[in-house]
């Protein structure tokens, strides 16, 4: 089925007239996790435009991003205070980031650890205040942990849109307890993550955030499969599937897609890539693409041509991991510093204005070429096909244009020989 496109400006190039056309497609997410961003800040970390020090969530909100990832630990103020770059996310830090992400304009996906600090597939240590509990305890601190966090948020006025039932739980979370590592091990994840969600639901009330459940394998569609259909065979009930998807762990891109193809035809839910990164320095090529900051544009039109192909409705957006990291002396940041969005000295790199584009309508853009006429649409209109009539009367005269596509620098065109008389041109995804 087609997106329904409205023709909404006409001009005149070479004596013919040419009808375009904007694309309204579904809410999708462009964003970015900026959980350090104070941190980075209090250690003197300026962020930049052109020179400028300005607030790094506005320069992201110019450029169209419009979502801001936010991680939460279970951390007390003393191993916060102690050990600040690993431990520093916990509630106490991460509500005043949700507010002023809140007031700077953005959404908010919270993403709950359940843990002290970092979670991740081979790490979901159980918080330090949890160790003691019985099973069937654990199970109910699970439920009022996110109905009292929930609440928290709510009272804020930051109720997030998007939550993360655990970060990356490939292998399960809250070990040993809900290590899903047999039949009997997967019941138990099972109904600690059942009880998070009704945490949530608790607080939310009719106010219910999308519930993500997010893994690490972007590129293998045989994990993804056996850890969705393991929730599946167990009712868990959640709304997006995310995924992280960095190439240099997690394999190719034609791997990639393929994953998201097979997951969208098997679960029927939308698939988020809860995130990625790619770097414009200090890197080999990776599967072609330069470590520069151009290989930064060209591999957010690669996801892109990815993600949008997917149906209508099934893609739910990319978030940017590591967007806010600079270099800080004594700071582990695993070179995630030539990842992120800003460059040494913290100018703001060409990669957050493309990215940005990803939640933006597809304009489609004509003018004049010395070889007939140019076509062009930005990256939010990637995986789409371009399609041409002599007129709009009957939708089925819509033909595709066969000619070939260049992209550079996160803009997608084509030219197409002059004809006589008017023609139109729209995108279209089936």
């Amino acid at each position: 089925m087609a997106f329904v496109q409205r023709i909404v400006w006409s001009l005149l190039v070479a004596g013919i007239v040419v009808a375009t056309s904007h694309v309204s497609g579904a809410e999708f997410i462009a964003g970015a996790d900026m959980s350090h961003l104070p941190f980075f800040e209090s250690r003197g970390v300026v962020y930049r435009d052109n020179g400028q020090a300005r607030d790094a969530l506005d320069l992201l909100k110019v450029r169209g991003i419009n979502c801001v990832r936010l991680r939460l630990f279970t951390s007390s103020a003393a191993q916060a205070a102690n050990n600040p770059y690993n431990y520093i996310n916990n509630l106490d830090y991460t509500l005043p980031l949700a507010i002023r992400a809140k007031n700077a304009g953005f959404q908010i996906l919270l993403d709950f650890h359940y843990s002290d600090t970092w979670a991740d597939p081979g790490h979901q240590q159980k918080p330090a205040a949890w160790s003691g509990l019985t099973f069937s305890e654990l199970v109910q601190q699970m439920r009022s942990y996110n109905s009292n966090t929930i609440a928290a948020f709510d009272a804020a006025g930051v109720m997030p849109e998007y939550v993360q039932v655990g970060n990356e739980i490939t292998g399960g979370m809250l070990f040993p307890d809900g290590a899903n590592t047999n039949s009997s091990q997967w019941n138990k994840l099972a109904q600690l993550m059942s009880a998070a969600i009704n945490g949530i639901k608790d607080a939310a009330g009719t106010n219910m955030p999308k519930i993500v459940v997010h893994i690490d394998r972007g590129a293998r569609w045989d994990t993804t499969q056996w850890f969705f259909d393991n929730l599946a065979q167990r009712s868990v009930p959640f709304d997006i599937i995310g995924q992280s998807y960095y190439p240099w762990w997690h394999g190719t891109l034609p791997a990639f897609e393929n994953c998201l193809t097979n997951t969208v035809r098997r679960f029927n839910k939308p698939v988020l890539i809860a995130e990625t990164a790619f770097p414009w320095t200090n890197s080999t090529n990776i599967f072609g693409i330069p470590a520069t900051t151009n290989g930064q544009v060209e591999f957010v039109a690669e996801l892109a041509k990815i993600i949008k192909r997917l149906p209508p409705g099934k893609a739910a957006g990319v978030v940017w991991w590591g967007t806010e990291y600079q270099q800080v002396n004594g700071v582990p940041t695993a070179s995630f510093q030539y990842k992120s969005f800003f460059r040494t000295g913290g100018n703001i790199l060409p990669v957050a204005a493309v990215f940005g584009q990803l939640a933006a309508p597809a304009q489609l853009q004509a003018a004049a070429d010395p070889a007939g006429l140019r076509l062009e649409w930005p990256v939010g209109g990637a995986g789409m096909e371009l399609r041409s009539a002599s007129g709009l009367d009957v939708a089925d005269n819509w033909s595709p244009v066969t000619n070939p596509v260049q992209s550079a620098g996160g803009t997608f065109s084509t030219v197409v020989p002059l004809e006589s008389g008017q023609r139109f041109f729209r995108l279209e995804k089936n």
